[in-house]
C-alpha cells in the first residue's frame, strides 16, 4: 500500500509538471494534434524510470528525481522535434527494462539477461514497423558526433543548434558522478554493459534503419537512474568518503570556471551573434559553482560528523527543484 502512494505520488507530481510545461502550447480541444501526446508521454517515461529505480534507490525523492530527470531531461524534450511516437518509445523503455530488474525477487533470476534485451528488440521492431508503414519518425542521418558532448556542459547554450541534446542538467552533474562511482564500487557489470552498448550503438552508423540517435534513451536512462542512487549516496555519505566529496566539488567548480571562460570569449564576439550564448554560459557557470558550494558543504558537515542526512536531502532537492524547473522551461518552449 505505501508503495502504492508513492507510486501515485510520482504519478501526480510528474503529471502536474507536464501540464504546466505543455499549457501554454495547447491549441484547444478543437484543433487536438498527434502531437499533443507529448505531454502525456514525457509523463509515462518519468514514471518508468522512477519505477525501474526503485530497484536500486530506496529514498522516494532521489527516485523521484531520477524520474524526472529522464523524462524532463533535455535529450526526452528535444525529442519534441520528431514524430511523436518517438517520445512514446523513449517513454516504453525503462518499463521495458522493468522486468529484467525486478526479477531478482522471483525465482527466474537467471532470466534477468535475456529480459533486458526487450528495450533493444523493441527499438529494432519500432523502426521496421514504420518503416513498413512508410513512418519515418527520426531522420536516418540523424547521428551524435563528439561534438555533440559539448551538451554536458551547457544544456540551455546548444538549445538552439541542435534538437539532439547530449546532456543533464547542472546540479544534477553532482549526484551524477557519486552515482558513476557506487555503480564502479558496486561493480554491477550488467547495467555498466547495458550502459556501454547504448552508446556505442547511439554513436554508431545506423543499420537496420534505426536512426541511431534513439539508442542514447539507453544511455540517459542509466544515468538518470545513477543521479537518484547519487542523491542518496550524498545524503548519507560520511567523513569516509571526503574524495567523493573532494573530487565532486572540483568538478563542478571546473565546470563553473570553464563556462565563466566561454562566457568572456562570446561576450566580445559580434552581439547579434553571441550576446544570448554569453548569458547562457554565465548563467551556466552561476548554476554549477552552486552546485560546488552545496557539495562543499556536504564535505564540511561529513567532516564534523553531523547527521542531516535528511537537511542534506532538503536542501539538495530544492537545489536540483530550482535547476529542472528553470532548465526545462527553456528548452520546452525553445524547441516546443
Amino acid at each position: 500500500m505505501r508503495s502504492t502512494s508513492k507510486f501515485l505520488a510520482a504519478a501526480f507530481i510528474y503529471s502536474a509538471f507536464a501540464v504546466y510545461l505543455y499549457l501554454p502550447h495547447f491549441r484547444g480541444f478543437q484543433a487536438l494534434h498527434l502531437r499533443d501526446a507529448f505531454a502525456v508521454n514525457v509523463s509515462l517515461a518519468s514514471l518508468g524510470c522512477f519505477l525501474l529505480s526503485r530497484r536500486w534507490v530506496a529514498s522516494f525523492w532521489a527516485s523521484l528525481f531520477a524520474g524526472a530527470i529522464y523524462g524532463f531531461g533535455p535529450f526526452t524534450l528535444g525529442l519534441a522535434a520528431y514524430h511523436p511516437t518517438v517520445s512514446l518509445l523513449t517513454a516504453a523503455v525503462p518499463w521495458l527494462f522493468c522486468p529484467a530488474a525486478f526479477v531478482h525477487k522471483t525465482n527466474w533470476r537467471l532470466a534477468a539477461w535475456p529480459l533486458s534485451a526487450l528495450p533493444f528488440i523493441a527499438i529494432i521492431l519500432f523502426f521496421q514497423t514504420a518503416l513498413h508503414f512508410r513512418l519515418f519518425a527520426v531522420p536516418i542521418q540523424a547521428r551524435l558526433h563528439l561534438a555533440d558532448l559539448r551538451g554536458l556542459l551547457a544544456p540551455l547554450v546548444v538549445v538552439s543548434s541542435t534538437p539532439v541534446f547530449v546532456s543533464f542538467y547542472h546540479i544534477p552533474v553532482a549526484p551524477l558522478i557519486i552515482g558513476i562511482a557506487m555503480l564502479i564500487a558496486a561493480q554491477r557489470i550488467g547495467i555498466i554493459l547495458i550502459f556501454l552498448l547504448g552508446a556505442v550503438l547511439a554513436f554508431s552508423n545506423p543499420f537496420l534503419e534505426i536512426s541511431p540517435v534513439i539508442w542514447l534513451t539507453i544511455p540517459v536512462l542509466c544515468c538518470s537512474v545513477l543521479i537518484g542512487a547519487g542523491m542518496q549516496g550524498l545524503t548519507a555519505a560520511g567523513p569516509a568518503d571526503k574524495i567523493w566529496f573532494l573530487l565532486t566539488t572540483a568538478v563542478m567548480a571546473a565546470l563553473s570556471a570553464v563556462a565563466i571562460l566561454l562566457s568572456a570569449k562570446f561576450a566580445v564576439a559580434p552581439p547579434q551573434i553571441s550576446l544570448d550564448s554569453a548569458t547562457l554560459f554565465l548563467k551556466t557557470a552561476k548554476t554549477y559553482i552552486i552546485g560546488a558550494f552545496l557539495v562543499a558543504f556536504f564535505y564540511f558537515t561529513a567532516l564534523s560528523k553531523l547527521h542531516i542526512a535528511l537537511l542534506r536531502l532538503l536542501i539538495l532537492s530544492a537545489a536540483m527543484a530550482a535547476d529542472i524547473f528553470l532548465s526545462a522551461g527553456f528548452i520546452f518552449d525553445r524547441v516546443f
